[in-house]
């Protein structure tokens, strides 16, 4: 009967451990989860607002530091350049010789995907999508194995598409559309003032692989016309679009509201119709003084916020 009692005791004590236990744990993590730091959020009304590496070019530019701006700016998806995610993965330094060009092929064919893989969990743990890739790997000048290494570089990051100018020559965007194909990837094509309702055609024509990275900013100061019915009749092939706010007739960037830019009504659009492709801040208007570009992308973020509310 003693023994019993004993181990009566000991089972009651025990069990009173493992619930104080379990308890503390669960304050623990309940304390966690109220301290912890809230995660961006940019899509806004079914709108995914992103932002493109580009608006932050004034201030340092570490893969670290562009993933910071993001997180400070409340933004929870970007266009990374190239640059930033090259240099976290160690390739070469440009130093002005005359076989750079050489070196830098050598190491993208013979590059692994590993950090690229990292710099996508650290952005995803951070709450972070990248949308598109724009490395300088997409040229005429480049090898067959560089824009290998630039469309699986992109899966490894976890973006849908690359971003590029789009070229002056018909066989150079066959020859992406047919590499893309290859990697199962896209290929977002970027223009400027060169702008045209049909500019776009010849590149779409020749691949399903081919679609269109649309700047409505540029197009408005290049055609000095909406680009609604632009987006209207090509939706279905515009992989991510650019956002800024410039004036007709190849006039200056302004501030958003101030120019000839439908930002207001092209957001709009893309909330009645269900368009799921990304809109992109591209900061290129004057910072004014006292200001940076982080604080400037949050105004551009809030107005495409008003926008859409």
């Amino acid at each position: 009967m003693k023994k019993q009692n004993v181990s009566r005791r000991r089972f009651i004590g025990a069990s009173m451990i493992a619930t104080a236990g379990m308890a503390l744990t669960s304050k623990s993590v309940f304390a966690n989860s109220i301290f912890a730091p809230a995660k961006p959020n940019s899509k806004i009304n079914g709108v995914q607002i992103g932002v493109i590496t580009y608006s932050f070019r004034s201030m340092p530019g570490s893969i670290e530091q562009i993933l910071k701006y993001c997180i400070d700016c409340n933004i929870n998806a970007i266009e990374l350049m190239g640059d930033a995610a090259e240099a976290y993965a160690g390739a070469p330094k440009h130093d002005g010789s005359a076989d750079f060009s050489a070196r830098m092929a050598g190491w993208r064919e013979n590059t692994i995907m590993d950090p690229f893989l990292a710099i996508r969990k650290m952005y995803n743990d951070a709450g972070v999508n990248i949308y598109a890739w724009k490395p300088n790997a997409l040229n005429a000048k480049n090898t067959d194995g560089e824009i290998g290494y630039a469309f699986e570089a992109a899966k490894a990051l976890g973006c849908s598409h690359v971003t590029v100018e789009l070229p002056t020559d018909d066989v150079q965007t066959q020859r992406l559309g047919n590499l893309a194909e290859k990697h199962a990837m896209m290929v977002g094509y970027h223009a400027h003032t060169q702008a045209t309702p049909a500019l776009w055609d010849t590149a779409l024509s020749q691949s399903a692989h081919n679609g269109i990275n649309l700047d409505i900013g540029h197009y408005v100061a290049g055609t000095s016309s909406s680009p609604v019915d632009f987006i209207l009749k090509h939706h279905k092939r515009i992989l991510s679009m650019h956002i800024k706010d410039r004036k007709f007739h190849d006039g200056p960037n302004m501030p958003w509201g101030q120019g000839d830019t439908p930002i207001k009504e092209v957001l709009r659009l893309m909330k009645k119709n269900g368009y799921k492709f990304p809109a992109t801040i591209e900061l290129e208007y004057k910072i004014p003084e006292g200001s940076d570009a982080v604080k400037e992308v949050r105004v551009c973020r809030e107005y495409a916020k008003n926008a859409l509310s």
